[in-house]
């Protein structure tokens, strides 16, 4: 009952807040522009993201001091050198190398006060121990993913949505093998980005901003780790935490991934803004931001399952070969459909 209670007054809490901040952004003239790698078409207050920072960190300190007993510095401060220049980055555009610096340093924080992944069990494949490269892998896995979220947040509510569903993975992933903290902060993000995406959904009434974006990309890379560091290294399923944190946001870090590497290999400037994503060619190609979301929603929501349901049964299940099979067969048919559809456009509604 308590957990429900939050996850309501999280939820509530942001449903207002965002409200609240829409409205003081459209006194102020807080507004996301469109440009010619835009697509949205009208000037839209932005930022929005700050009442999830602000909301997910309150909870999270109230939850880790004055109830588990789990309260890691290292997250906090952390999340409050991403959201902040993020923050500087929605008003006043700062430049890629301050942004990356920051996202470094909260890296290392992290690597510091709660070490770095060990090794990684895939399905079928078993598992893989990193070594002295540990705290690499970590680095660039937090790194990466707190910048892929901010790339992927380029539609009405599909950053919102992928928080809600990896959310509530977490929160079912930390009852099943026993990470009582990490399962409930991955209530409060999703209960959070709900109250949000209320606001955000096609047509968005106010964006997420990078202070938001940012901040989900770099708790969920995060979050297995404070699992980690409160079961203890020697726990038997910390193995399943890295893939598990991979798997919950696939599409954003298949998407992501892909979309660099073509722009790589064409010699492209990759730091550079584009529109070269799959979910922005679905756009363009004549799909509207809600269905486009909804794809990416729908899918998250089938593999986060599918990892459920994995773990529940152990890598020894002989069902364990559905899962990458879900996974590969999801990414593939993705980028068939999207293929398809950048040849046949929709045509546009008369």
């Amino acid at each position: 009952m308590f957990e429900v209670l939050s996850f309501i007054s999280i939820f509530a809490a942001t449903l207002s807040g965002v409200e609240f901040f829409r409205r003081w952004s459209l006194r102020r003239e807080l507004f996301d522009v469109p440009n010619e790698r835009s697509s949205h078409t009208q000037p839209t207050p932005r930022g929005g993201g700050a009442i999830i920072v602000a909301v997910s960190l309150t909870a999270y300190v109230v939850y880790t001091v004055f109830i588990s007993g789990t309260f890691v510095w290292g997250y906090l401060l952390g999340a409050i050198l991403v959201a902040g220049v993020s923050w500087l980055d929605d008003l006043y555009s700062v430049s890629f190398l301050w942004r990356f610096s920051v996202h470094a340093l909260a890296a290392v924080i992290i690597i510091l006060t709660l070490g770095s992944f060990g090794e990684l069990t895939v399905p079928l494949l078993g598992t893989y121990y990193f070594g002295i490269f540990g705290s690499i892998v970590t680095f660039l896995w937090i790194v990466w993913l707190t910048n892929a979220y901010n790339f992927m947040d380029g539609i009405d509510g599909i950053a919102g949505l992928q928080a809600v569903t990896a959310g509530i993975g977490w929160l079912l992933i930390g009852r099943l093998l026993g990470f009582e903290t990490a399962g409930f902060y991955g209530g409060v993000l999703a209960s959070s980005s709900l109250g949000f995406l209320i606001h955000n959904w096609q047509p968005a009434k106010i964006f997420m901003g990078d202070v938001g974006s940012a901040f989900s990309g770099y708790s969920f890379a995060v979050i297995p780790l404070l699992a980690k560091n409160e079961a203890g290294a020697d726990d038997a399923n910390s193995s399943y935490l890295f893939f598990s944190a991979a798997a919950l946001v696939w599409l954003f870090v298949f998407d992501t991934f892909l979309t660099f590497g073509r722009r790589l290999f064409k010699g492209e400037k990759v730091w550079n803004a584009h529109r070269r994503h799959l979910y922005q060619s679905l756009v363009q190609s004549g799909h509207t931001h809600r269905s486009v979301t909804s794809l990416y929603g729908i899918i998250s929501a089938i593999i986060g399952l599918n990892l459920y349901i994995w773990l529940a049964g152990k890598p020894s299940s002989k069902e364990s070969w559905m899962f990458p099979a879900v996974i590969a067969g999801s990414s593939a048919g993705l980028m068939i459909y999207q293929y398809y559809r950048r040849r046949n456009p929709i045509p546009a509604a008369e």
